[in-house]
């Protein structure tokens, strides 16, 4: 069979393996970044550190915001430019966004060293840790040309038809980032400067080898030197396709520049600490999840295209209960050992394993139905509905998010900041099921007329 035939005739169970199990080791690497610095950080400088590494994360997040711009948006024109047999074109989009990453990606760092300070005072930082979030994140913005050639054209490999060396990419740069964190943390004693210098030198490297991809043999596309002049109808696609990832991550930038605010004012600087613990420890649970998202998405898109209703929902169910059972193992772990997640990133301040602990066990209270609250309304996306998809998306972390972290520490304090997660978790969910069942509904009338319509025809049918 060829790829149109295996995706609606395969086995899904099969199919939705193969296509998810890559890009759930692509996605738990990549998480690994900001885990490993902030597992070193934390053992090797102390709480304050992972408050100064945290405090800057939203910066950190509208680079790859602006890597998902142009890397997402020009990444779907060139498979659409190859679908269509135009190599030529596909090789002028490629030079037009790796010109736009280094343009965009210098234009980042320059901004951001000159209002570094200002930005992080504003996102809640208290004098205590303003010291360690402009040390680490002045040399993070040095590198950043790094970051966003390594991470914004990762996905042009992928494009091309080679996912386990676009997979290689982001394995490379994780581990080199995990062995190099120690050694300039512990050995050369360079604090949060060491953990952001292993990490640059670890993008850098992801950005050669992305780069020795396109410039050597091994490629479909080549990045050519008459290429990377940037045409306007060019960039204008690339924006508009990209746009969507971007404004969630812009979005999402804003939301934890609030949380961090909050915490500040509700907790201090432990409490920025306990919370920079617990997004490393959500998005290693939750990353798996995008992976099986990504593995879904075609599968979905293609038998829905194709009008195999049954397919499609047997895929989507088959994703949600992969979902749910990553979100339920993570639960139990947390709930059954979280001062030991804890220990993981400090040892020695009893203030920051309470605070900690409260954060886990409060702030991931409603996970069990998070993996279906994303599949689910990335379903919306996956069958090109993307309004529906954008707005389930953004309840979770933004409209139902932000609001309910102004509101509810007013009356509870800083556990209500914890409180607004799980509420915004199910607030989300319920929303979304309501979506999706109707469009199940809708799905099933569509696969009942189908089953009419096939005898009808063969019954009008001329013989002979």
């Amino acid at each position: 069979m060829d790829r149109s035939q295996i995706m609606g005739e395969g086995s899904i169970p099969r199919l939705l393996l193969k296509f998810s199990v890559p890009a759930i080791v692509g996605m738990l690497v990549n998480a690994l970044y900001n885990v490993v610095d902030r597992i070193f950080i934390g053992l090797g400088v102390g709480p304050l550190g992972i408050a100064g590494v945290t405090v800057g994360f939203p910066i950190m997040i509208v680079q790859m915001a602006f890597g998902m711009l142009i890397g997402m948006g020009a990444t779907a024109l060139v498979s659409i430019r190859l679908g269509e047999k135009k190599k030529e074109e596909a090789e002028r989009i490629l030079g037009n966004a790796f010109s736009l990453l280094v343009l965009v990606s210098l234009a980042l760092m320059a901004a951001g060293l000159i209002w570094l300070r200002p930005l992080l005072g504003l996102f809640g930082a208290s004098p205590a840790i303003l010291a360690q979030g402009h040390e680490y994140l002045s040399i993070i913005l040095a590198g950043s040309v790094f970051m966003g050639v390594g991470f914004g054209m990762n996905g042009f490999i992928r494009a091309e038809g080679s996912p386990r060396m676009a997979m290689l990419t982001m394995v490379i740069g994780a581990a080199l980032n995990t062995l190099l964190d120690p050694l300039f943390i512990f050995v050369f004693r360079m604090g949060v400067r060491g953990a952001a210098i292993a990490t640059v030198i670890s993008q850098a490297v992801s950005a050669a080898w992305v780069l020795g991809h396109f410039l050597g043999g091994r490629s479909l596309l080549k990045i050519r030197l008459a290429n990377l002049r940037i045409r306007w109808r060019i960039m204008m696609g690339i924006v508009a396709i990209g746009f969507a990832p971007f404004a969630m991550q812009l979005a999402a930038s804003v939301l934890n520049a609030l949380l961090t605010r909050q915490l500040q004012h509700y907790g201090g600087d432990l409490a920025i600490a306990a919370m920079g613990i617990f997004f490393s420890l959500n998005m290693l649970i939750l990353m798996p999840i995008f992976g099986i998202n990504q593995g879904a998405q075609p599968l979905i898109g293609y038998n829905y295209g194709a009008r195999r209703f049954d397919r499609v929902k047997q895929t989507l169910r088959l994703a949600i209960a992969a979902a749910t059972a990553v979100v339920l193992g993570g639960f139990a772990v947390v709930e059954l050992f979280p001062a030991s997640l804890i220990r993981l990133f400090s040892r020695d301040s009893a203030e920051l394993l309470a605070i900690g602990v409260t954060a886990l066990r409060l702030g991931l209270a409603a996970l069990p139905i998070v993996g279906f609250q994303i599949v689910a309304a990335s379903y919306f996306q996956a069958v090109g509905k993307p309004r529906q998809a954008m707005l389930l998306m953004l309840s979770r972390q933004v409209l139902l998010l932000i609001p309910a972290i102004l509101i509810l520490p007013r009356f509870f304090g800083l556990r209500g900041i914890y409180y607004a997660v799980p509420l915004a978790d199910l607030g989300s969910a319920l929303l979304t099921g309501i979506w999706l069942a109707r469009e199940l509904r809708r799905l099933d009338r569509q696969h009942g007329e189908q089953a009419t319509e096939v005898p009808q025809a063969a019954a009008t049918a001329p013989a002979g």
